[in-house]
């Protein structure tokens, strides 16, 4: 299977990212990509995405940095996503690895990486404007 890591540099501790970043309530404001709400019911966090109601797993919270999660489409198809927020000194980086799901175009595995990279973006953004005091974490209005 093709893919590719994609990775942002943020200007904040890796305990710090990855405590925002594992909270499944914050990810419409910083993964747009993925969907736009989010909500936990029964016990599982459900993403209201452009192809539908998604349902997300997350890695148990850990020490190492593991951010995965498993997405689970309407189709029943389940996409397995690896990331890693990774101590870089002062600061860290955030790994994302990209894997193009059978049948998917190049255009389509562009399309992805390209949304998965703005979504990082907008982590590093949200994330190192908090503490600049510009904005809490999860607070920041979208597109700022």
């Amino acid at each position: 299977m093709d893919s590719r890591h994609l990775s942002e540099h943020i200007d904040r501790p890796a305990q710090e990212v990855y405590d925002y970043a594992a909270d499944p309530a914050h990810l419409p404001d910083w993964a747009a990509g993925l969907g736009t709400s989010i909500e936990h019911l029964d016990g599982q966090w459900i993403v209201d995405s452009p192809v539908g109601r998604l349902l997300l797993d997350f890695a148990p919270r850990n020490d190492l940095g593991v951010l995965d999660h498993s997405v689970t489409l309407p189709s029943g198809e389940t996409v397995h996503n690896p990331i890693r927020v990774i101590a870089d000194g002062p600061g860290c980086e955030i790994v994302f690895t990209l894997r193009r799901q059978p049948g998917m175009t190049d255009e389509d595995f562009e399309r992805d990486a390209s949304a998965v990279l703005a979504d990082l973006r907008t982590l590093k953004q949200r994330t190192e404007d908090a503490a600049r005091g510009r904005t809490g974490p999860g607070s920041a209005a979208r597109g700022s």
